[in-house]
């Protein structure tokens, strides 16, 4: 494997970076939006999911307590 000095390994890093294409600031505001809306949507199904199955338990526990 070859090796390559320092300053050889800054440029290639620089060159690399340059190819990287950066989202626009409205990219990132729509995705951050999108992941909060996801999180929030999936808190809440979860939290209904949990209800349910917590009310079934309880409810065969009752049965023969």
């Amino acid at each position: 494997m070859a090796r390559t000095n320092p300053v050889q390994f800054m440029q290639q890093v620089r060159a690399e970076v340059s190819k990287v294409v950066w989202p626009t600031r409205r990219e990132v505001v729509m995705t951050t939006i999108m992941v909060f809306l996801l999180a929030a949507f999936m808190a809440a199904f979860f939290s209904i999911v949990d209800l349910f199955i917590r009310m079934g338990l309880e409810g065969v526990l009752n049965a023969f307590g």
